[in-house]
């Protein structure tokens, strides 16, 4: 029989945007394709959606065909040259962050049945705490939540934690230090974030993992390509292949 919600699904959240949510989506998705296995990444980040644009794509077809056309979610899959499949969002399209409540328990519906085609399913969400991503949250057996050492990305990654917490006490939360100085710098952030959940929320949510600061990613980015398929041996991808290792290990 299929579980309800498959155990392949993980969330990447962040309390606020530009801490590299995306990019880390993207990276742990080719990286885990480069070892057979079959991998999805869906870009829940409806509207503001980019995960095509990191990547140079112009797909045929995007979630808006899912809200307003029927479509079933299946038949909107593109398939990657890395091999690993995408379901675009719709960019510039913000009330598509509006959806209908029964539309978004259609989409979370079809998302856990196509998942269990998959080895892993990536959720990108959108930043922040809005109802549609925090449905989408509902669906993911791990969440991953990407900080930055920047004050206002810990407190918003703080906020959306404790959320999260309030909706599943039992919801297994990893944390991904993202664009740190050093691997010392990034256990610094790690543990402010980390004090203030075991003080308030009565938790302690693990450290994944520690990605450095590396000028190849933001060269990826602009020139719309995979990290892993433009600098796959910089000091980023090193990192983020370590995270890739443990989420290997727990599934």
């Amino acid at each position: 029989m299929k579980e309800a919600h498959p155990s392949n699904i993980i969330a990447i959240a962040s309390g606020k945007g530009g801490v590299g949510k995306t990019w880390l989506s993207i990276t742990l998705a080719h990286l885990i394709a480069r070892t057979g296995r079959k991998v999805l990444l869906f870009d829940g980040d409806i509207g503001l959606a980019n995960v095509d644009v990191q990547l140079g794509l112009t797909p045929e077809h995007d979630l808006s065909e899912v809200f307003y056309s029927d479509v079933p979610l299946k038949d909107v899959v593109t398939q990657h040259a890395q091999n690993f499949d995408i379901i675009a969002g719709r960019s510039g399209s913000g009330n598509l962050a509006t959806l209908p409540p029964t539309k978004l328990a259609s989409l979370k519906e079809q998302l856990v049945e196509l998942a269990h085609a998959y080895d892993f399913v990536f959720i990108d969400l959108g930043a922040g705490v809005e109802e549609h991503v925090r449905a989408l949250t509902t669906i993911a057996k791990r969440c991953i939540v990407v900080v930055t050492d920047e004050p206002t990305s810990l407190t918003d990654a703080y906020a959306f934690i404790k959320l999260c917490i309030a909706a599943n006490p039992m919801a297994a939360i990893d944390i991904v230090v993202n664009q740190s100085a050093s691997l010392k710098e990034g256990e610094k952030t790690f543990a402010s974030l980390n004090k203030a959940c075991i003080n308030f929320l009565k938790i302690s949510p693990p450290c994944l993992g520690i990605i450095r600061k590396d000028g190849k990613v933001k060269e990826s980015i602009r020139n719309q390509e995979s990290l892993i398929a433009r600098a796959p041996h910089c000091t980023a991808a090193s990192d983020a292949a370590t995270i890739t290792i443990k989420l290997i290990q727990k599934s």
